[in-house]
């Protein structure tokens, strides 16, 4: 088995599904918890990742391309029940701030072939970029122990907000909504 698989199984064993009600595990960066200031960049242990996430129709999203935009990642699996509550949220605020520079990126842990992702996207009328999460990308992520688990990122790239469990569409617009309005 490659180090991907067990690293996967691993990540899957201890990561069981987390309720859905809301979690104590809500942070704000440790820098003081707000969007950075216009015009600096982010640096340090606290920014999103510098890896390069293709989704499952061959988009990339780098770090370059991703710059200047507020980024939601959210771990998620097509078994786990607090995921599948969140999902319509999140394809909610997707369509509601697509043209307002958010990118949402669904980081999947599991893994369906093809036409299974397609149907339950289909299904589950998901509305934004979904991803296969790569050795590289559980590394920059320290391996997230439950699922769904959410990061949000402002147009500096600094980490602004991480959730374990479901994350409602109201809780994302009240933390969009101030970073959407930031400047670079």
């Amino acid at each position: 088995m490659s180090t991907f698989k067990v690293l996967l199984a691993l990540l899957l064993f201890a990561g069981a599904c987390t309720k859905s009600e809301p979690s104590k595990n809500d942070q704000a960066s440790s820098s003081g918890g707000g969007p950075a200031k216009p015009g600096s960049k982010c640096q340090g242990a606290n920014c999103l990742p510098d890896v390069k996430y293709v989704d499952t129709i061959g988009k990339a999203y780098t770090p370059e391309n991703l710059t200047g935009k507020v980024v939601v990642v959210n771990f998620w699996a097509t078994w786990c029940k607090p995921c599948l509550k969140e999902i319509p949220d999140l394809s909610k605020v997707q369509e509601r701030y697509k043209d307002k520079g958010v990118v949402i990126l669904g980081l999947m842990t599991d893994n369906p072939d093809s036409q299974q992702l397609l149907n339950f996207q289909s299904d589950n009328e998901m509305t934004y970029p979904v991803v296969r999460v790569n050795s590289d990308i559980l590394v920059s992520y320290n391996y997230p122990e439950s699922l769904p688990t959410t990061f949000v990122f402002d147009r500096t790239g600094k980490q602004v907000f991480s959730h374990v469990g479901a994350v409602s569409e109201q809780k994302l617009v009240e933390l969009l909504e101030p970073l959407i309005a930031q400047k670079l």
